[in-house]
């Protein structure tokens, strides 16, 4: 049986591939690590059928990654 640790939760939600990325960089600097779902979905059936890309992080990292993506968009105003 797999551990509730070990499971992935949705951190950010962007239709903007670009934006999932810069997130997924700046979460891999503080050692967190994130993946990327449905990036190549939205190619295959088109945006019609999507909510967004979708980055997720373990339920561990939660928490804090959340911290660090709050941070820098309070600095973005």
């Amino acid at each position: 049986m797999q551990s509730n640790s070990d499971s992935l939760v949705t951190i950010l939600v962007s239709s903007l591939i670009h934006e999932i990325h810069i997130a997924k960089t700046l979460l891999s600097s503080y050692g967190i690590h994130s993946f990327i779902f449905d990036e190549n979905l939205m190619s295959i059936i088109g945006t019609a059928y999507v909510e967004g890309y979708k980055l997720k992080v373990n339920s561990a990292d939660f928490e804090k990654a959340k911290e660090i993506l709050l941070s820098i968009e309070d600095t973005s105003i």
